[in-house]
């Protein structure tokens, strides 16, 4: 099945949610338009549409291979990159003195989530290296910035995040990968980094590698590791590529999914040490490292989005086209395609509500994270930070979990041929997998959403944002309609259970941790759907109001429709997590370890 790009949900989004008009009068974001949004995102579905889709499925049939430290991607894969690069697109979201176009995030990320829709596997190639940009762009000296910037953001090399190592999987403190200081001011990098994506390749001059290693004499624990840059590639003088450095690929993962994305084991120093070059301040690598890894929690967010968009456009065609027995209620004389079964129906609702809704939220945050970093007002520009980061544990939690249950639908929607690979639903499935693990897990995303972003502040951001969606609860009744009647019913039960668990967390995280924690993960579940269903909310609204001004009004109901599945169908589990989390904390814990 061919992909086709959700432009005109995007454009939705983007135009009514975000409020693209309010980002193009930002400083430097005035070339942001409703227009240019619309320009960028067509382009980018021709080239999502037209050159990764079709790549997509041969990358999970023939994956990328490693021979002797050499690592080949998948036929097409170099020549697609080659033109991803040369369009432009690494450079959409970046710096203008680097080469870059210097477009907001709320369009960055609308094209993201089309070419993880069109193939996942490559787009984590991309999607690393706007990692390291924002890494040094945070904490690069000017002199590694001049060397290095350039050239990523253009797309000619590649970067790669290097934390994990063996022993050390999400306990950073367990790094020992090490960074001896050399008389030039350069270091030798030492040690084996694991999981890397995309580590090694042929579709770029250079790799980038952002390695986390620890000085000698460095203090122990997070405290004491630092941040290098370790080229592929050393670099010349005159910015050309020199000799090889020491860091090799030794082997690559055989996985259950993402197959075309290379995921490395490197070794750095098996020949006396491989060269690295500081990035910022020693011992402070995991500071700088996290402005990496929150970019990238954002992203794969956005490709719990995009898988789930993927799976939900093969299943409806699917269904449309699949003849199996006859309507219950007799609206054909014979059998028909299974899209007449109400409960098919259900599933397909299910998957394009969860699809919408998580959306919704990524371009909101978007929009936040745009007006945190351009807004002329200081206060402003903090309150959306905080916004900003509040909803990145949600889009990357809940929108990854999310993209389960939607894939898992799209293999049931299939029924017995969605467990044959040939009908290609299986690939969306188990590509999806992984999205809730790197990157850190849910429950480091539900721990972060507890610690940083619940109990510090006592719930005051928190309840902030029930105080915003209330407001919504009331546009929604001013519209005087049954399903936004309905709609606010059903966010107001869920904003009042949220505020129990936001209380319940806020005075219980340091007297009664294990309590709070055994139901973070609920809670994050819990807020990632209100803070979806309150953008289905929000959408509802404006659909409603256009559909009142006579503007494409089949697709403002289909919105209305969708809202209101939302509401009576996925909002509704907020009540129950609640429950769970107050008074189920107590069973979670009880059963000694040796029943186990």
């Amino acid at each position: 099945m061919s992909y086709i790009a959700p432009v005109k949900d995007m454009l939705f989004n983007i135009a009514h949610l975000a409020k693209i008009d309010q980002i193009a009068q930002l400083p430097g974001m005035e070339d942001a338009s409703l227009e240019t949004a619309q320009a960028v995102l067509e382009e980018a579905a021709k080239f999502s549409e037209g050159v990764l889709a079709p790549l997509n499925w041969e990358g999970d049939k023939n994956p990328t291979s490693w021979k002797d430290g050499v690592v080949t991607a998948t036929p097409g894969f170099k020549e697609a990159f080659k033109q991803y690069a040369e369009a432009g697109w690494q450079g959409l979201q970046h710096p203008l003195a680097f080469g870059g176009q210097g477009l907001p995030k709320t369009i960055g990320s609308a094209v993201t989530e089309m070419i993880n829709s069109a193939n996942l596997s490559f787009a984590l190639c991309p999607l690393l290296t706007d990692g390291a940009i924002e890494a040094l762009l945070t904490a690069g000296s000017d002199e590694l910035n001049a060397r290095y910037l350039e050239k990523l953001v253009s797309g000619e090399w590649t970067g790669t995040m290097n934390l994990t190592e063996p022993q050390a999987g999400s306990d950073l403190a367990a790094v020992r990968t090490k960074a001896e200081p050399q008389p030039d001011g350069t270091y030798k990098i030492s040690g084996t980094k694991i999981y890397i994506t995309w580590g090694e390749h042929n579709m770029a001059d250079n790799i980038i590698h952002l390695v986390l290693a620890r000085v000698n004499g460095a203090p122990e624990g997070v405290k004491g590791i630092s941040l290098f840059v370790v080229p592929k590639f050393m670099v010349n003088p005159d910015g050309s590529v020199g000799a090889r450095n020491d860091v090799q690929c030794v082997s690559i993962e055989h996985k259950m999914g993402i197959k075309a994305s290379p995921t490395c084991v490197l070794q750095f120093g098996d020949q006396g040490g491989a060269t690295g070059f500081l990035v910022g301040q020693e011992n402070r690598g995991l500071e700088y490292m996290f402005i990496m890894m929150n970019a990238a929690r954002y992203a794969v967010g956005v490709q719990g989005i995009a898988i789930a968009d993927r799976a939900y456009q093969k299943a409806a065609e699917f269904a449309k086209e699949r003849v199996q027995s006859r309507p219950v209620d007799g609206s054909l004389p014979a059998a028909g395609p299974i899209i007449h079964h109400p409960d098919v129906k259900r599933m397909l609702m299910t998957m394009r509500a969860y699809t919408e809704g998580c959306r919704a939220l990524a371009s909101v945050a978007a929009a936040a994270y745009d007006a945190a970093h351009h807004h002329a007002d200081a206060q402003t520009r903090k309150e959306n930070q905080s916004f900003y980061e509040f909803m990145v544990p949600l889009v990357k939690g809940f929108s990854t979990e999310m993209s389960l249950e939607v894939t898992s639908l799209g293999v049931q929607v299939h029924g017995g041929m969605g467990f044959i690979e040939e009908t290609g639903c299986a690939q969306y499935y188990r590509d999806a997998k992984i999205l809730t693990i790197y990157e850190g897990t849910t429950a480091i995303q539900s721990n972060d959403l507890v610690g940083r972003k619940t109990a510090r502040d006592g719930g005051q951001t928190a309840k902030a944002l029930a105080g915003q969606v209330q407001a919504t609860e009331a546009a929604l009744l001013a519209t005087g309609t049954a399903d936004a009647a309905a709609m606010a019913k059903r966010l107001a039960a869920a904003r009042l259970a949220f505020i129990d668990v936001v209380d319940f967390v806020a005075g219980n995280t340091k007297a009664k941790p294990n309590d709070v924690f055994a139901g973070s993960v609920p809670y994050l579940m819990l807020t990632g759907n209100l803070m979806a269903g309150w953008q289905m909310a929000r959408a509802m609204v404006v659909a409603q109001e256009q559909i009142a001004q006579g503007n494409d009004v089949a697709f403002m109901q289909a919105k209305v429709i969708t809202a209101r599945f939302y509401a009576d169908h996925i909002l509704t589990k907020v009540p129950g997590l609640r429950d769970s989390i107050v008074d189920g904390a107590v069973c979670v814990t009880a059963l000694p370890l040796e029943a186990f």
